[in-house]
């Protein structure tokens, strides 16, 4: 049996909605090595010689960033935010994106990896959930909709 998914303008407005946050920031499609030694000492410590893969690092400041959340939370009438979310050193931000039960968090959420590599060049993207049996659930959407991006994106995910 094959699925097929319909767009629905709400889900596209989410995807567009978090990619903006890094409006602005440069595109930057090449390939770039480097592997994360973890965390010592409270600092995350990586090799010069960049044997590994990682995204090219966000270019804009703590203050672009918060501009472009604000705007955002201005166009959808969502309190506008004083300060990011501290990130320990873990990221640029911490975004938390919030949707109802069944609407498509999944498909969102992968929808937006492929937005910001499109527009930014990043490719490498962590997924966290709560429990095995959700992990599964993943899994299963990624399977399910390889055939949907590669239709979009002429990509797919592994």
């Amino acid at each position: 049996m094959k699925f097929k998914f319909k767009i629905q303008q709400y889900q596209t407005d989410a995807v567009e909605q978090t990619v903006e946050v890094f409006g602005g920031q440069p595109s930057k499609a090449e390939t770039r090595y480097r592997r994360d030694l973890g965390k010592t000492d409270g600092k995350i410590i990586y090799e010069d010689d960049y044997t590994g893969y990682g995204n090219n690092e966000v270019e804009l400041d703590r203050s672009q960033l918060l501009d472009n959340i604000r705007r955002i939370q201005g166009s959808a009438n969502i309190p506008l935010s004083n300060t990011l979310v501290a990130t320990h050193g873990l990221g640029a931000c911490s975004l938390d994106i919030e949707m109802e039960t069944g609407t498509g968090k999944t498909y969102v959420y992968i929808k937006t990896m492929f937005e910001l590599n499109r527009r930014y060049g990043w490719t490498k993207f962590i997924v966290v959930v709560p429990s095995v049996a959700i992990r599964e659930g993943v899994a299963k959407s990624f399977a399910m909709l390889e055939e949907h991006f590669m239709e979009l994106y002429s990509k797919k995910a592994r």
